[in-house]
């Protein structure tokens, strides 16, 4: 069983966690993350996308002109799709995007996703991550005593007013708590970092048949 060590604000090793091979060594299937990704992406979309087709446009009540006697083809009304201002033909319309994928495979794919960038050692486990305040420049040092770069997901147990507000400034840095966690936000950054009481209950989330 693998250990991964735990740091202080100031990266400074306070202890050690145990990575349980039923959750942190699960083997490569690729599919599995393409499975979850694209389940992710697909949920997210809005599916509000909407065109009015000939029915819908207003006006075109009155025909142009005569059926017969003009030289002119037939015309019945201004909101065909022949015409400017007129209906879509086919256009879209509001719909689900959502895929199914069942919890079991969802889960198989977050360890694997973990599995990786543990390996990689993409993961950062720290004690605790409490701000005295809301400001970005307290966020920043943060970052910088971590030795923090690049992209960077910061997972905590649960919502923290301060660590919500001091980052939201800064671009390269998102942050979520364990009981969302999800394999798109495993797999998007450079740097995972979490509490010691996420990274506990990640782990028992993906321990649990």
């Amino acid at each position: 069983m693998a250990e991964i060590a735990v740091v202080n604000a100031k990266r400074q090793e306070v202890g050690t966690l145990s990575l349980p091979d039923t959750a942190f060594a699960y083997p490569y299937k690729r599919h599995l993350l393409y499975e979850a990704v694209r389940h992710f992406l697909a949920c997210a979309r809005a599916g509000t996308h909407k065109a009015k087709n000939r029915t819908e446009v207003s006006g075109g009540g009155k025909k142009p002109w005569k059926q017969k006697g003009t030289g002119r083809a037939r015309q019945g009304s201004t909101r065909s799709p022949l015409w400017r201002h007129g209906g879509v033909v086919f256009g879209p319309k509001p719909r689900d995007f959502a895929k199914k994928t069942n919890r079991k495979t969802r889960q198989l794919a977050l360890r694997k996703a973990l599995s990786e960038r543990l390996r990689a050692g993409d993961v950062l486990v720290v004690d605790d991550l409490k701000l005295p305040t809301s400001k970005t420049k307290d966020f920043i040092s943060l970052l910088s005593a971590l030795e923090v770069t690049g992209t960077a997901l910061f997972v905590a147990k649960e919502g923290d007013k301060n660590l919500l507000l001091a980052s939201r400034n800064v671009a390269s840095v998102a942050v979520t708590t364990s009981d969302t966690l999800n394999t798109y936000d495993v797999l998007r950054p450079d740097k995972l970092v979490f509490t010691r009481g996420a990274f506990e209950q990640i782990e028992a989330r993906l321990t649990k048949e």
